[in-house]
Order: structure tokens, then sequence, then C-alpha cells
């Protein structure tokens, strides 16, 4: 099954993230920033830039935990007080800068968990970023598609190409 949804963007502000559905289990969303992969690896690792983007809102974290060491725990907690009870949690698993990075989160259904693999793809100052998410069950994936973890995403995504377009100060 190879589905795509495309994410639908002002033409002059933004490029839009491609969503495929590549096996029963994954779920892919590829989407092209104009900087480094240094610049979209630490905006993705450091908490000082997460904080800024990461919540599809736009609304700044409330609250946001990095250790960015293999089995290290980060946790991203939206201000919405009912969004709040459902943080993005979860543990590094592998951390390769500025080219690959390895996370675990809870799955869908009890006891299982879901493996998102990013890769940073760099040419030509433009960083193409390749965001697979494995699930445990075809059902986890579909699930995870119900709750439109492809919108929440890609606008996810529109944030930190937001942010990448302002000057920010990289502290690596």
């Amino acid at each position: 099954m190879d589905a795509k949804i495309d994410k639908a963007a002002a033409p002059d502000q933004r490029r839009a993230a491609t969503v495929t559905l590549p096996s029963d289990r994954e779920i892919v969303i590829t989407r092209t920033f104009d900087a480094p992969r240094t610049l979209v690896f630490d905006a993705w690792t450091k908490p000082e830039h997460i904080a800024h983007w990461w919540d599809p809102t736009r609304e700044p974290l409330a609250q946001c935990d990095v250790d960015l060491s293999p089995g290290g725990a980060f946790r991203f907690v939206p201000r919405d007080h009912e969004r709040a009870k459902h943080p993005f949690a979860g543990r590094y698993r592998e951390i390769a800068r500025p080219t690959r990075l390895v996370l675990v989160t809870s799955g869908v259904s009890p006891g299982s968990e879901s493996i998102g693999t990013l890769l940073f793809d760099e040419r030509d100052g433009q960083t193409t970023l390749t965001m697979t998410i494995a699930c445990a069950s075809k059902s986890d994936r579909d699930a995870l598609l119900r709750m439109r973890i492809d919108v929440g995403t890609t606008q996810t995504l529109d944030n930190l190409a937001d942010y990448l377009r302002h000057p920010w100060e990289s502290t690596s």
C-alpha cells in the first residue's frame, strides 16, 4: 500500500510535506528545509529550540526536557491544559549528529512501541528530513492516522520551517 497525502501550503512560504504509507506498519513523512542539516538537527535536539516550534498550534511548550544520549529521555508538554495530559515523550535510541536520530515512544496499543527514525540529508544548503514511524502493528499505524498524526506532524514541520527562517543562535 502506498498512499500519498500532500499538505497544501502557501506557495511562497512553504514546501509541502509528503506523507506515504510504504507498508502496513509504517508512516513516512518527508520535508525539505532551506537550512543546513546541522541547524535542522540542532532544532530537533536542543530544548531551547524545540520549545518554540514543536506544538502544532504554534504555542511555545510549557515544558521541554531533553537528555540527548542513547537511552536518554525526552518529554514535550503543551501549554494547553487538556493537551498537556498527553505529552510527547520517549527515549533516544540512536544519535548520529547531524545525520540520524532514532527515538522510541509508547505505541497506541498497550505495551507497544513506535520507533521514529529521522534522516537528515543535506544538498546545496537545503536539508531533506525523512521521518519513518514504524509501528508495532497495522492497527497501531491506522490508529495514528485516525488521530491525524499526518496533519499534526506536517503542521509541526511547517512551524520548524518558519522557525529556521528566522535568525537563531545555535548552541552547538
